[in-house]
């Protein structure tokens, strides 16, 4: 019995913990799919998908320096908005918040490709 309960606490957490879907639009939250670290540790983040192009991309909490992180937000995130993810390389880093900016890319990457393996 234990065991039935565990595969569907698994099965609850894959569906709605990683991904989940509400019509054509599909929501991944990157926080255990994605091992990429920013200057203090890991930088999560939601993408919202639909159609393969990015709708929005959102900062989850996070330890990195707030003021070099707020950079990213404001300057880097909303560029993502549009572009269809065999792109995403194209969205530059911000000068002064690079390795923040990298882990993001890396998360956006990690999102399209669990995107692409379970849609």
């Amino acid at each position: 019995m234990k065991k039935g309960i565990c595969l569907q606490i698994l099965f609850f957490h894959y569906n709605v913990g990683v991904m989940e879907k509400k019509g054509k639009v599909y929501t991944i939250t990157t926080t255990e799919i994605c091992n990429a670290r920013g200057f203090h540790g890991p930088t999560p983040l939601k993408v919202v998908i639909k159609k393969n192009k990015i709708v929005n991309v959102e900062a989850l909490p996070n330890r990195d320096t707030p003021r070099f992180f707020d950079r990213v937000k404001n300057e880097m995130l909303p560029k993502f908005r549009g572009v269809d993810f065999k792109d995403n390389a194209t969205v530059d880093v911000v000068s002064g918040a690079t390795i923040s900016s990298k882990t993001v890319r890396e998360n956006v990457k990690a999102a399209y490709d669990y995107y692409t393996a379970n849609k």
